[in-house]
């Protein structure tokens, strides 16, 4: 089998007993999506536990609904987030807590209403980020990961390690549910360190090797069309 079918069993597994054991929440169905799951405050909350993280100034997280809630804590710390817009159409977006007033944090912090509060970041501004957190749909404690399976998180590492930033810690909150006993890996899967659910924090010891930056053979015509960051990149890197 190969590693992108068995992402794809994997994926459909866990779809379906988020879904048939009650835990996934709004937006519904939870398939073909990072799926929203009951407890993903609690996690945020955890996640912020993390002594490193919690004196965090910069982190990168994902747009997705269960990490909403890490969005809001991190802004409410006074943290700097960049969020990827979706399918990174128009790269990055700022979240800047100092131009945001606390009643509007939750606004800010949702897709839907963020671009009131949020600006667009030119790459050669991004800093270096203090972690990325990211959304999955099932993780190994291995520290190997699947999303919903186009590779935008991976994309995204990539674009970091392109732009000369070094790795930096990567951790996403999840159920226990999504907790499966191994995920096939690819050389571009971005390594997970920590992996944080509403019961508990998990790090992983070894996580797997940091790609180097994007392997642009795997990067189609179509693609540099509708990411104008990868094209960008592209063409600096001749």
């Amino acid at each position: 089998m190969s590693v992108a079918d068995g992402k794809a069993q994997i994926r459909a597994e866990v779809w379906d007993r988020l879904a048939s054991e009650g835990v996934a929440r709004f937006p519904f169905p939870p398939h073909g999506r990072i799926p929203n799951f009951d407890g993903a405050a609690e996690a945020a909350r955890r996640l912020f536990e993390l002594p490193w993280l919690a004196r965090a100034s910069v982190l990168k997280i994902n747009p997705d609904a269960p990490q909403r809630f890490v969005r809001i804590e991190a802004l409410r710390r006074g943290i700097r987030v960049y969020v990827p817009t979706p399918r990174l159409r128009g790269g990055f977006l700022e979240l800047d807590p100092e131009r945001i007033p606390a009643a509007s944090l939750r606004e800010a912090s949702g897709l839907s209403r963020m671009h009131r509060w949020a600006r667009p970041v030119e790459l050669s501004a991004l800093r270096t980020p203090d972690a990325l957190v990211v959304g999955s749909v099932a993780v190994s404690l291995d520290g190997r990961r699947c999303g919903k399976g186009e590779g935008y998180a991976d994309l995204e590492y990539g674009v970091l390690r392109e732009l000369g930033h070094p790795p930096v810690p990567v951790v996403t909150t999840v159920h226990e549910m999504q907790i499966v006993p191994a995920v096939p890996r690819e050389p571009t899967d971005l390594p997970l360190a920590w992996i944080v659910t509403p019961t508990r924090t998990q790090r992983v010891r070894r996580p797997p090797p940091a790609p180097a930056g994007i392997d642009w053979s795997r990067v189609g015509e179509a693609q540099l069309e509708a990411m104008p960051v990868l094209r960008e990149l592209r063409e600096r890197s001749g």
